[in-house]
């Protein structure tokens, strides 16, 4: 959000999961990981349930760094304590530095709260018009997707939308929640289990089997297309799963999660386009920019 108002030459810190744009990734980390490396998916989806049930962090703040830094405003979010530091330990930690920095909450869970949260950040940071403009372009690129799927139906009015389900995890398997429903939707799609502006939830393969999505499009969160495939032997070896339409049709697709659709940033956009030539590549055609990220054909049940 800060690189995209064009702030980026502001940040003297950023997480250990901040790893876009380029520039970002030579900055000074304030935050580290506690989840063991290499671990399976259900090994970290354990590990978290656990952290939880303890009511323990998942991840370190290195306060030291944080002097030196001395930052003015620290942006933080309490929308997914698996995804960083929760926001009373920010705070408690920022109360502690001779810098007094503001803290920033940020916690959407739609798109349009997606954009309203980096106007938030041009009003506390004075660049309130470089923060509507930000937002203005990429309002722009959401409308030409709903306009190009709009005027699909109205030329085919009999035409159904396409029933969708994006996978947030495998093992065990997650639905979107939050904006990807929505996503969907403007994408020309219906998502088939996933609640839009609700968390993700955990569901197992017989109810993923019973919705008989058309298409299913996996964007394990935080990892890449690669690691996502390794990881599709652990769907559970149902024969139902051999039936549904999305498999029997070759409709099932992995894309970058840690990329795309899992962060509530302005790449939320790219995500819309590439689920949009998902759905209809006719109608909705790719950016040379984003056709190396384009949704990647898989094959859910060929492992077994």
């Amino acid at each position: 959000m800060v690189c995209a108002i064009g702030m980026g030459d502001l940040l003297c810190g950023v997480s250990h999961e901040c790893d876009f744009p380029q520039p970002v990734k030579s900055l000074p980390r304030v935050t580290r990981c506690l989840i063991p490396v290499g671990a399976t998916s259900g090994e970290i989806d354990a590990f978290v349930r656990q952290q939880a049930e303890t009511q323990s962090s998942l991840y370190a703040l290195d306060t030291d760094l944080l002097l030196e830094l001395r930052p003015d405003l620290i942006l933080t979010q309490s929308l997914c304590g698996v995804c960083a530091i929760a926001d009373d330990d920010v705070r408690a930690v920022a109360e502690k530095l001779p810098s007094k920095p503001l803290v920033l909450n940020l916690q959407p869970n739609s798109l349009s709260s997606v954009f309203e949260s980096m106007v938030k950040i041009g009003e506390v940071t004075e660049r309130a018009n470089d923060a509507n403009s930000a937002v203005s372009r990429l309002r722009q690129r959401v409308d030409a997707v709903r306009m190009r799927s709009t005027r699909l139906f109205d030329q085919t009015p009999k035409q159904e939308r396409l029933k969708v389900m994006v996978l947030e995890w495998i093992d065990p398997p997650f639905t979107a929640g939050h904006w990807t429903p929505e996503l969907v939707s403007i994408a020309g799609g219906e998502e088939v289990l996933g609640v839009g502006g609700q968390r993700s939830q955990t569901t197992n393969w017989q109810s993923i089997c019973e919705a008989d999505p058309e298409l299913m499009l996996i964007a394990c969160c935080g990892l890449s297309v690669d690691r996502t495939c390794k990881d599709l032997p652990l769907a559970a070896p149902l024969p139902d799963l051999y039936e549904m339409r999305c498999v029997r049709n070759r409709r099932v697709y992995a894309v970058d999660g840690n990329a795309f659709f899992s962060r509530p940033g302005p790449r939320l956009v790219d995500s819309l386009e590439i689920l949009a030539h998902a759905i209809d590549p006719a109608t909705h055609s790719l950016s040379s920019e984003l056709n190396p990220y384009a949704a990647v054909a898989v094959d859910l049940v060929g492992n077994r």
